[in-house]
């Protein structure tokens, strides 16, 4: 069974930093390219960052310069480093291959950025 978990998210000050976690289980993680992917309150969900088997990344405009991906193999474990956070960030961030596997989204974890 394919289970994306993650973690890390809450209430953050502008100008801040906050690191996400996502534990990856039911699919052979390494050869797989991951994503993180938001959605915020009334809107669609986007793709924020990849990072493929080779830790080759990309990265939405939005967030490039800001935010880094990064994985661990030997802990089927995906990361997002966010940096100098602003109310724009505020969503629901959720972590999947890349393309998405439909139909096993996680709960995601809430973002808040707000002084």
């Amino acid at each position: 069974q394919v289970q994306f978990v993650e973690s890390g998210g809450g209430l953050v000050h502008p100008g801040e930093s906050r690191r996400l976690s996502c534990a990856v289980s039911g699919i052979t993680f390494r050869i797989r390219t991951m994503g993180w992917y938001r959605q915020a309150q009334g809107g669609a969900r986007v793709v924020v960052a990849t990072i493929s088997p080779s830790d080759a990344t990309t990265y939405a405009d939005a967030v490039k310069g800001r935010f880094t991906i990064s994985r661990d193999n030997t802990k089927n474990t995906v990361f997002l480093q966010m940096n100098n956070l602003s109310p724009q960030d505020t969503a629901v961030y959720y972590c999947n291959q890349n393309p998405p596997l439909a139909s096993n989204w996680g709960q995601g974890t809430l973002v808040t950025v707000a002084s």
